[in-house]
């Protein structure tokens, strides 16, 4: 099957050219468009109790949480009750544009001692904007913010408004320099790994025309569903690693066939039947992989798996068309414009690698051991890890719009983010009673961590209270206290809400879903590489294998941003790590991982058809994808390296982890680990009971293309 859409593609290649061409860009183009639609919001399970205390809210009361928070400040030896400085204040907050307002609370008309501090040097007002979403509610933000500031007093604007302004123009940010970073760098090692700068070329443009492509799948994603912005770094990171990755495996068998003696046409088909079938497995499990976070709730996880799954399938699509499509085109030509002196056997066996791997075949046990100790110790932190949610610490230190929520939360414990908001509902449709309320208050009061409780609001049939929580709304001592105040009886229903509650109800609905992610992952994995391969024990290597890397990277992860080893050295804040972006990571290092299990394990199949035996076929592997495998993880490692130097605490997260992911797997485990525990199955490594053998033979994706020469048929080295 791939062998003729190879000879299919050569033959058609201008044709393939220009329309693949025509349709990625114009799409690029038009998703252009796609910044204008991403929201920052999604984080939260709509499902949630806490989710429905917003909404009840809201719909029986009109009232939504302040979306601006600003703090004025008085000059040394003044305060915000001096007539001056209060007029001056007063009259900036009255010169706001009504129709950006829904509602204004503030020190200076309503008095209330809680909006400013003891000593009266600091005050607030706090805003609600206009607008029935994230989008609209954003945009009076823009229309007011620099209304706010008052001349010769010092203001600070916080909120969740100013937060997400932030965190977005961050992003936006992050996104130009980490490609200006990594695409020049990438265009370098590969001239340098193919000695070629027409080859090195060719998966970079791939790479760059995934992204283009991958901004028009999300646009026309945006039109009908809430798309985070962080989709967008998403499929940037995914689109350019994985079509340079792509790119390298397939230019590299091209040039390799070539080196054999096959001319152009015949390289072409051979490459897309043998490199071009593993870039379409590898995918299609990564694609898979990126799908499993769709069982949670979340639109932010959503996003995430739609920007994953539209960059790696884009990637796929061009390194399987317009790829073979060039070097129909470019013929011999690929090696054009080489370095001076460069002499490199395509196809030849690198001394390093033979040495790895003749120690690995003559000693497998003696690599097997350590290497599982030493993944296991790095798993060990992992015992130790606690969730949390997205907040203000995901911006650096010193970010304003952080200086401003810490100064807030020091100076305004109740106007922090660390409060629980408490919905009683009466029965039969009726309010309930004074002394109901008053039981429940009490009994709210005495729960462990609630610092107290009270009443904000009523109206039709419920009754709105309010308590401030100990600590911070991250921590377990929240979580505790939202559980309490939860247990707390009442005549009616109680539903209780907030920020700390928010964070609680995501983290429990994450974990309750992680098992079906879970069973998405290793089934499909199962599946597809018994499909590939025809043996039962390869894919139950394969997730056995990429759940211990998979763990030992999560190990790190939790020692470095949660226990806060060498946070000062990155500058971030050690916190709960946020268990959205655990299983984003979780499923993308799943699917890199077998991703380069797939290309090693090809080869190693690959061999095994020519006639070698079991050794002879795992050291062949071994040796001819090494440098490969290598050079694509060093490849991405670049590329997740430049987004890991993001301000972001999350895209640094992100960073780190892939880089660990990457330099344990394709290193460590795909070149000893895997090669060693194969060596220990010996010849069960191809065992498949007959029935499941002819079912994998009658699904017809086994295709192996028969060797061109001899050359193929002896063993390695």
């Amino acid at each position: 099957m791939f062998a003729s859409w190879g000879s299919a593609v050569h033959r058609r290649r201008w044709v393939v050219l220009v329309a693949t061409l025509l349709v990625t860009v114009a799409g690029g183009l038009w998703g252009l468009g796609v910044f204008d639609k991403l929201t920052q919001g999604g984080y939260d399970d709509p499902g949630s109790e806490s989710a429905q205390v917003a909404r009840i809210i809201e719909e029986q009361l009109g009232q939504r949480s302040a979306d601006v928070v600003v703090l004025y400040t008085a000059p040394a030896g003044g305060t915000v009750d001096d007539p001056a400085f209060a007029q001056r204040v007063t009259a900036a907050l009255n010169g706001l544009p009504a129709d950006r307002i829904a509602q204004r609370v503030d020190y200076w008309s309503t008095g209330q001692p809680a909006l400013a501090t003891p000593d009266k040097r600091m005050a607030l007002a706090t805003i609600t904007l206009a607008g029935d979403d994230r989008d609209a509610q954003q945009s009076a933000f823009t229309a007011i913010e620099k209304l706010l500031p008052v001349d010769g007093v010092q203001t600070q604007i916080g909120g969740r408004a100013s937060t997400e302004q932030a965190i977005t123009q961050r992003s936006t940010d992050d996104l130009a320099v980490a490609e200006a970073i990594s695409l020049p760098v990438t265009l370098i090692l590969l001239v340098v790994i193919f000695g070629s700068l027409v080859a090195a070329s060719l998966p970079v443009l791939i790479g760059g025309l995934s992204i283009i492509g991958s901004l028009g799948v999300l646009r026309l994603l945006s039109l009908g569903l809430e798309i985070n912005n962080f989709a967008v770094n998403v499929a940037i990171l995914l689109g350019l690693g994985m079509a340079i990755d792509y790119g390298l495996f397939i230019v590299g068998r091209y040039r390799e066939e070539l080196a054999g003696g096959a001319e152009p046409a015949d390289a072409v088909r051979r490459t897309v039947a043998t490199a071009g079938r593993t870039v379409a497995f590898s995918a299609t499990l990564l694609v898979i992989a990126l799908s499993g976070l769709l069982v949670f709730p979340m639109d932010f996880l959503k996003s995430m798996a739609y920007g994953g799954m539209a960059a790696v399938a884009i990637a796929a699509t061009l390194s399987l068309t317009l790829l073979p499509a060039l070097l129909g085109i470019l013929g011999h030509r690929v090696d054009k414009l080489a370095l001076p002196k460069w002499r490199r056997r395509s196809g030849g066996e690198s001394k390093l690698l033979g040495r790895i791997a003749d120690a690995v075949m003559r000693r497998p046990t003696w690599f097997v051991a350590p290497i599982v100790g030493v993944l296991i110790l790095l798993a060990l932190p992992l015992g130790d890890v606690r969730f949390g949610g997205a907040d203000v610490t995901q911006l650096p230190p010193g970010d304003p719009s952080r200086v401003t929520a810490e100064a807030i939360t020091a100076n305004f414990p109740a106007a922090g983010t660390n409060i629980a908001q408490i919905v009683l509902r009466g029965t039969d449709g009726a309010a309930p009673e004074q002394t109901a309320v008053r039981d429940f208050t009490a009994a709210a009061s005495r729960v462990p961590g609630v610092l107290g409780v009270s009443p904000t609001g009523a109206g039709g049939d419920i009754v709105t209270l309010t308590a401030p929580l100990a600590g911070d709304a991250n921590s377990q001592q929240a979580r505790d206290a939202i559980d309490g105040l939860r247990a707390v009886p009442a005549a009616g229903e109680v539903f209780v809400g907030g920020y700390p509650a928010l964070v609680a109800d995501s983290v429990e609905s994450i974990v309750e879903r992680v098992p079906w992610m879970v069973a998405i992952l290793v089934g499909a994995t199962l599946l597809l590489m018994f499909l590939a391969f025809g043996s039962v024990l390869l894919p139950i290597k394969a997730v056995v294998v990429s759940a211990l890397s998979l763990s030992a990277t999560f190990g790190v992860l939790v020692f470095v941003f949660q226990q806060g080893h060498g946070a000062g050295f990155l500058d971030v804040t050690p916190q709960p790590i946020q268990a959205g972006m655990m299983v984003l990571i979780g499923a993308v290092v799943f699917g890199l991982s077998t991703d380069y299990e797939t290309f090693l394990l090809s080869r190693m199949v690959e061999a095994r058809h020519s006639g070698l035996s079991t050794r002879d076929a795992i050291r062949a592997g071994l040796v001819r994808t090494g440098r490969m495998i290598t050079a694509a993880a060093l490849l991405l490692g670049v590329v997740t390296g430049a987004f890991g130097l993001s301000a972001l605490a999350s895209m640094r997260f992100i960073g780190l982890g892939m880089i660990v992911a990457l330099l344990l797997d394709a290193t460590v485990v795909r070149m000893l680990l895997v090669p060693a525990v194969l060596r220990l199955l010996g010849d069960a490594t191809w065992w498949a009971p007959g029935p499941l053998r002819r079912l994998q033979e009658r699904a017809g994706l086994s295709e192996v293309e028969k060797p061109a020469d001899k050359r193929e048929l002896e063993p390695v080295g």
